[in-house]
């Protein structure tokens, strides 16, 4: 849903990208930058209950990491190990963000175990939507359908911490309970186009 704006983040993307380049700095640097960054974020706010500034430390480096692509395109060093950190680093931050998210709904002060429970369904159902896809592709299928890819989810797992953070009432819940119903949606809908193509329907 959200790659519908990918052309208007480009123009803007694309210059910062182009002063990125001009430093020297790799893609590759640039994406482990924004994976540690977005891990430190999630596992030194999150479990201490500091939700708000843990989201926006963690979108801080999200929106670093969106560079590496630029950088890749002007600099010319696109290739296979570039992706291939990429999308295993995404994985990384993401279960970040969930594990801190579960220490803290496990912990003395912010104990929600049922909360922590939809947390780690979120965290899993993630990994299969991921994994659908990337082995999908490896066997030579399409498996591009979803209505919650990873920006879709990041957004609303962030924004519902965030929110609870400054004390909103019951963000964090409303945000896990739509995040593991559209995962479970997006899981389906992935088996479902990689059936019909792999039977023939």
């Amino acid at each position: 849903m959200l790659n519908r704006l990918r052309p208007a983040l480009s123009r803007v993307v694309t210059p910062i990208g182009t002063a990125l380049a001009k430093t020297g700095v790799t893609p590759n640097i640039i994406t482990v930058t924004g994976t540690v960054g977005v891990a430190a974020g999630a596992l030194v706010f999150y479990p201490q209950g500091e939700l708000f500034w843990g989201t926006i430390a963690i979108t801080a480096f999200v929106f670093f990491d969106m560079f590496d692509g630029a950088v890749a395109r002007i600099t010319g060093k696109t290739g296979v190990w570039g992706a291939f950190l990429d999308s295993t680093m995404d994985r990384v931050g993401d279960a970040a963000v969930f594990a801190g998210l579960i220490m803290w709904l496990t912990s003395a002060e912010g104990r929600d175990l049922p909360l922590a429970y939809l947390a780690l369904y979120c965290m899993v159902s993630g990994v299969v939507i991921s994994y659908a896809k990337a082995r999908a592709e490896g066997l030579g299928l399409k498996c591009d359908v979803g209505i919650a890819e990873r920006s879709e989810r990041l957004v609303i797992s962030l924004v519902g911490a965030g929110l609870e953070g400054l004390g909103v009432p019951y963000a964090l819940p409303v945000s896990l309970v739509l995040l593991a119903v559209l995962s479970t949606i997006t899981v389906g809908q992935r088996f479902s186009v990689v059936y019909k193509q792999a039977v023939g329907a």
